[in-house]
């Protein structure tokens, strides 16, 4: 049996059970893995809903243009609607959101507009502004308002909430979502509360955004917002997809720790997914004091790693932003005391070298001349050269001396000092504060790593 076109394979998303990363939690963690829609995210489902309403609604004609302002997934569901349905696409979205979500929308046929993320939403340059500008600028055009749009969480009503209510046979007792738009939380709690009202609505938030703050006090303040680099929730206004009465908590996470977090279910539970899932997750370990035996959790995981392959899947964009825990030159050479580095000199022999890398058992020696780094030393080099003329070991240091060791900053991560280690080169040298050297090995690095 075959179906009719790809919005057809909207819904019906896995329920995975959490092993590795949950193990130490009184309760089951189910993931309710988002990325198995054909556009990779939970929005596919609200984006198909919205203009199936519009299209009732006469909000939109054939051949008309979709307009939307987006962090990316929402787009994909709408861009992939209008492939089917013959619409044309605009949307804007912001310099914050990761290059790939943009370029997957212009690989299924849209128009991208990028705006600037460090301004208010009322600012004529927000992507929420140009995109209502476009609107009454576009002949034939529906703008489509995802934030204050309620078949959005019409949408999650519909599916989202009885498909997990159906998959845990009624046995949900706390239903945990990085939010936004407030689409998928209202939508999906408040079926599920309808269903048991004991469940447990837990809200995820970012620090920059002023959602938590709102539910907590009813006001908007606009003094809780600031720039932050989480993905795909967080708001700087409350959309009116809201209803906080179907939320039972709010709690924030931070950047770094929703990123870690990502990369750990990546790599612990073989689920790769995008930086909300990282922060739901995060999330929930934050709330766990008030999780019993039998409790039986639902993460929702939004969308798929592939998103942010040069963001936090990438060790660099890391590191610049202080997220990995990493341990650098300095961390290993820290155990080693006053332990100093065995070095020679260009004019002794190669004989007195060897009997060095004899006596304290190592491969490597630097050659410093007046403290400056000339040259080395090393096992593999010198047994080469000493089977081809065994007289060799009477010779100077600087008549078979190889090139110099790298040298690298005391800060520079292990990760990328082996990136300095070959088969020519078997060490990286570094200076302390005091000016004194210390020298890193390939052993080293491997003892490192592995531990």
């Amino acid at each position: 049996m075959w179906l009719n076109n790809i919005l057809e394979t909207i819904g019906d998303t896995p329920l995975i059970k959490l092993n590795k990363i949950t193990k130490d939690l009184p309760c089951t963690v189910l993931a309710k893995v988002e990325y198995f829609n054909p556009g990779n995210s939970i929005k596919d489902r609200m984006a198909l809903k919205m203009l199936e309403v519009a299209e009732k609604e006469g909000k939109i004609k054939p051949g008309g243009t979709i307009i939307e302002g987006t962090s990316g997934n929402t787009g994909m569901g709408l861009a992939l609607a209008a492939c089917v349905k013959g619409y044309k696409c605009i949307f804007t979205t912001t310099d914050k959101q990761s290059k790939e979500k943009a370029d997957i929308l212009k690989a299924v046929g849209a128009e991208v507009i990028v705006c600037p993320t460090n301004v208010d939403p009322d600012d004529p340059r927000s992507y929420y502004s140009v995109s209502k500008r476009l609107a009454t600028e576009v002949p034939n055009s529906w703008y489509v308002n995802q934030y204050d749009n309620l078949a959005n969480r019409l949408a999650h009503y519909e599916q989202t909430g009885p498909e997990i209510w159906e998959q845990t046979e009624g046995k949900v007792t706390h239903l945990v979502v990085a939010t936004g738009t407030g689409g998928t939380i209202i939508g999906t709690g408040k079926y599920l509360k309808e269903k048991n009202p004991n469940i447990k609505v837990w809200a995820i938030d970012s620090y920059g955004s002023l959602l938590k703050k709102y539910f907590e006090t009813g006001v908007e303040d606009p003094k809780e917002v600031y720039p932050y680099i989480s993905e795909g929730f967080g708001e700087d206004f409350v959309p009116q997809n809201y209803d906080m009465q179907y939320i039972d908590a709010f709690t924030k996470v931070t950047d770094k720790d929703g990123a870690v977090m990502a990369r750990r279910i990546a790599k612990e539970e073989g689920l790769f997914c995008g930086y909300s899932a990282g922060s739901c997750l995060q999330g929930l370990l934050q709330l766990k004091d008030q999780l019993k035996k039998d409790d039986v959790v639902v993460c929702i995981f939004h969308d798929h790693g592939s998103r942010y392959v040069a963001k936090i899947y990438n060790d660099e964009w890391m590191l610049e932003r202080g997220f990995l825990d990493v341990k650098t030159f300095k961390d290993l050479i820290s155990g080693r005391g006053s332990q100093k580095t065995v070095y020679t000199q260009p004019g002794a022999s190669v004989s007195e070298a060897i009997e060095l890398m004899k006596k304290y058992d190592i491969e490597n020696i630097p050659v410093f001349e007046n403290e400056n780094n000339v040259g080395a030393i090393s096992e593999n080099g010198l047994f080469n050269k000493i089977l081809n003329n065994p007289d060799l070991k009477e010779e100077r240091v600087k008549n078979v001396m190889e090139k110099p060791y790298p040298e690298v900053s005391f800060d520079t991560p292990v990760e990328r000092l082996s990136s300095y280690i070959n088969k020519e080169n078997g060490a990286v040298l570094s200076k302390d504060d005091s000016g004194l050297y210390h020298i890193i090995t390939k052993y080293d690095i491997i003892q490192s790593l592995s531990k």
